[in-house]
């Protein structure tokens, strides 16, 4: 059987959700697919770029829409997007922070962070800053989560799964001082 990009992506997918980050390896892909782990070469020059086309796939699959018209809101919406995309996929968190860092994919949440930033009238020297700070938090955040439940679900803590997150406080203190920013005039640092 020949596939298509799509369906590599899709079975990358579930290896990554099955087995998790580290053994989404291009040999297990090829097994799970019955084709020869060079074959799918023909769709991705390298194990990179396969694992920037996943994170992608995770983040359009996350996509909700519209987006509310206040830049806050909108930072906030982006923001609650992406982790709980993330937080869809066994490791999920760890590939899309790791493809970002590398640049090779996951840019829709920055590019829409950095806009959203400047309609709310943060100096555009700030802007960069603001949308990574913004993006470290939510990779953080998503990380800690994702790690301790499934550090919880192997035994490799007694720790329960936490019935609560503080997500949405630490979001609001980041968007409050970022607010607190947009209404002064641009510090050097």
């Amino acid at each position: 059987m020949r596939y298509h990009r799509e369906d590599v992506v899709d079975r990358a997918l579930v290896v990554l959700d099955t087995y998790g980050l580290a053994d989404l390896t291009m040999r297990r892909l090829g097994t799970e697919l019955g084709v020869q782990p060079s074959a799918l070469y023909h769709h991705f020059p390298n194990k990179q770029r396969l694992l920037a086309a996943v994170a992608d796939e995770v983040l359009a699959r996350g996509r909700r829409a519209p987006r509310p018209s206040a830049w806050d809101d909108r930072v906030t919406a982006v923001c609650a997007e992406l982790r709980d995309a993330m937080l869809a996929y066994r490791d999920g968190a760890e590939l899309v922070a790791t493809v970002r860092s590398f640049g090779l994919g996951a840019a829709t949440p920055y590019d829409e962070l950095a806009a959203a930033l400047e309609d709310g009238g943060l100096g555009a020297d700030l802007v960069p800053t603001a949308a990574r700070t913004l993006l470290h938090f939510v990779f953080g955040h998503a990380v800690d989560e994702q790690t301790h439940l499934q550090a919880g679900s192997v035994g490799a803590i007694d720790d329960a799964p936490r019935d609560d997150s503080d997500f949405a406080l630490g979001l609001t203190i980041v968007v409050d001082g970022i607010r607190v920013l947009a209404g002064r005039p641009t510090v050097a640092g």
